[in-house]
This record gives C-alpha cells, structure tokens and sequence, in this order.
C-alpha cells in the first residue's frame, strides 16, 4: 500500500513532537481486541496513564471506527517491508509500547513475516529506540491440535496451562513467539508478554475468528427466511460445560496490566466461566427472536448453506441500512462447526494472572449479551 504524503507529514510531525510518558503503537486497530485496546487505553483508570494510542490497519477504517480515541492511524500492510519502514521507523523513538494483535496471514511464514517487520521497524534492539514492552497475542489454539478438532485430542488435556509442551504440528502462534523472545533476548529493557485467549466476544466485522457475528448473521438470516437456528454440532459440545470464552474487554485489560506489571510471561485469558453451546446457542436465539433447535445430524450441510445465503445477507444489510458488509466477509461458518463438532474440553487455566494479581471475571453469557448491543450501537446488526 502506497504511503501518501500526508501520511509521511503526519509521521514525521509526530516524530518530532515531545515524547509522551506511554505511547501504544497498536498492529490491527480495527480487529475484535484492537477496537477494545484502543477504547481501554483511554480511560481514566487505565494502568499507566495517560497514553498517546497509534494505530494500524492494514485497510482505512471504517466507518463505525471512533478514529478521535488515536492520534495517529496509519492505513499500512506490515507484510511489506519497505512500506513498514517508511511508516513505523519515524516512531521509533517515540513507541514504548507494542500491541500486536493483527489477524492471521495467508501462511504461517507470512504471519512470521509481519511481527518481524514491525519489530525491525521500530529498532527494538537499538539504543535509539524507546521500545519497552511488547504485548503478543495468539490464542488457545497454542493448545490444540491442528482445525477441524473432530476427535483428535490435545496434547495436554485441560484445563489446559501455560507452560504445556508445544503440538508436533507446525503453527504460526509458535514462529511469533520465537521471534518475539529472540528480540527481546538482544535487548537490555525490551520486556514481552503473551496472550493466549479463548474465543474472542467482541465487535468487529474485521476478524477472521469473529464467533459472535458469525452466529448473528446465521439467527438473522433464519429469522427473515422464518426457519429454526439449526444447532450443527454434536451431543457433546450442546449439553456439556466444555468451552471458555474471553472478552474483548477483558483481554484489552489483562494486556494493558502486563505492559506495567508483568515481565516475559506466557498468559492464559479467559472469562473465567464454562458454558456449553446449547446454552449460547439458546441465549443466540433469544436475543434475535428465533426458534434455536438442537443437534439435528445435519453435519457438513450445515457450512455449505449458510456459505449459500449471501443474498440473503446482503438483502437485510440493505433494508436495515446497515454498514456494508458481505456475508462470506463477516462469517466463518467452518470456525462454528469445528468448535460445536469437538469432542474434548476447551478450557484454560487462570490460575497464573491470578497469582500475578490479574484476577478479573466476566459472565460469558453477559457478555455475549453486551456485545451484541454493541455490533446494533455501531450498526453491524439490526
């Protein structure tokens, strides 16, 4: 993506400005933890205050965005290098603080690629830089064996903890924090944490794992066609506590925290509850007013129909003059049926925040609730 010029102007008046006491650089603004980043840097309360926010994405944003909370965005792919440079090198000596919570890339390789890019952009291991934390995120896929889960087991069963041995299998969570705790290790003040929530809650139709919109596209669509919310998964996943959840909220949180608190951790990240998915699939329901239907042997079907309804989508964005959006865009209807098809627990130890001091609790099923206000609030959803 070309670098305008005023975007270079921006970049270099920022670079010359007085240096702020905390400045967060965030890498995928616009994603379900940035948005909540952004939102939780500039409270009153947060740790470390006050904060200057910069932000990244590899598109503009869109048009929900609340843009006032940065003073900076830069629209920029962190897959290129020479456009990273050009962007990020003038921050250099300005950034103490590095959020990177962009989605996943098209390989493994590539999303390696990316962390690299930004770290080597900001001259994490030079005296010039004023690099002094890096907060990375990953997931509880970190866990798990390799999508769709079907039967295979994790290595560790759970609940599963921090320090659990790595999969055979190759995975790209692995590469960033290797690279991660490479740099750190040639620098003398650059501190890192890790992140490794469940599945996300949040609002953003930017995100690749967005569960949430997901379910609601699939209740809206059943709702206009006056058909059942088909629960696709199995027996197991509809009656039995079997699956954590993480808050955006809460994850935004829990990363700004280790920022001032915490040094070179691994840290689970979740609600701190279990649910089954017949129960979220009910509580789906009621929010949108449908009929939800227990496991009904569909299988497979089930992601090839939805996959169909795109018209369907794009005809109740128009009637309810809702942000643009695509279904095949906001929907990953395979992500649904791998977590409701599994056959074992997904379920992460808290127990190290905790001992850390980390020790705060959501209601999974509250929070679902909230954010789904929030996708009306910025008109995702009717």
């Amino acid at each position: 993506m070309a670098e305008t010029a005023e975007e270079r102007h921006n970049a270099t008046e920022f670079a010359t400005a007085p240096v702020p006491c905390s400045v967060a650089l965030i890498v995928g603004i616009t994603g379900i933890t940035g948005l909540s980043l952004a939102e939780a840097l500039r409270s009153p309360s947060a740790l470390g205050r006050p904060w200057t926010i910069y932000g990244v994405a590899r598109r503009s944003p869109p048009p929900w965005f609340p843009l006032p909370a940065l003073e900076l965005f830069l629209p920029l792919d962190v897959l290129d290098l020479s456009a990273t440079l050009r962007a990020l090198s003038p921050l250099a000596a300005l950034v103490t603080h590095l959020f990177y919570v962009p989605a996943a890339a098209s390989s493994a390789e590539a999303s390696a690629e990316m962390l690299s890019n930004v770290l080597i952009a900001l001259s994490a291991n030079s005296p010039r830089s004023s690099l002094r934390h890096v907060a990375l995120q990953t997931g509880s896929m970190h866990y798990l064996p390799q999508l769709p889960l079907g039967g295979c087991r994790p290595p560790s069963p759970a609940p599963f903890r921090e320090d659990a041995p790595r999969g055979s299998h190759s995975l790209f969570y692995y590469a960033l924090e290797d690279i991660l705790q490479a740099t750190a290790s040639h620098s003398q003040r650059l501190t890192w944490t890790v992140h490794r929530p469940s599945v996300i809650l949040g609002a953003s139709p930017r995100s690749e794992y967005n569960l949430l919109l997901t379910l609601a596209a699939c209740a809206l669509i059943c709702r206009r066609e006056r058909a059942p919310l088909v629960y696709p998964g199995n027996e197991y996943t509809w009656r039995n506590p079997c699956c954590d959840a993480s808050d955006a909220g809460l994850l935004a949180e829990q990363q700004i925290w280790s920022a001032t608190e915490v040094v070179n951790e691994a840290l689970n990240c979740t609600n701190g509850d279990v649910f089954s998915w017949g129960r979220l699939w009910e509580v789906v329901a009621e929010e949108f007013g449908v009929v939800h239907v227990a496991p009904g042997g569909e299988g497979w079907e089930w992601v090839e129909r939805m996959k169909r309804k795109g018209n369907v989508w794009e005809a109740i964005v128009e009637e309810e003059g809702l942000v643009q959006t695509r279904l095949e865009e906001i929907a990953n209807f395979e992500f649904v049926y791998a977590m409701t098809n599994m056959e074992f627990e997904i379920v992460s130890c808290m127990e190290k925040s905790r001992a850390l001091g980390f020790d705060r609790r959501v209601d999974t099923m509250e929070s679902l609730r909230r954010w789904i206000g929030t996708m009306r609030e910025i008109n995702l959803i009717p």
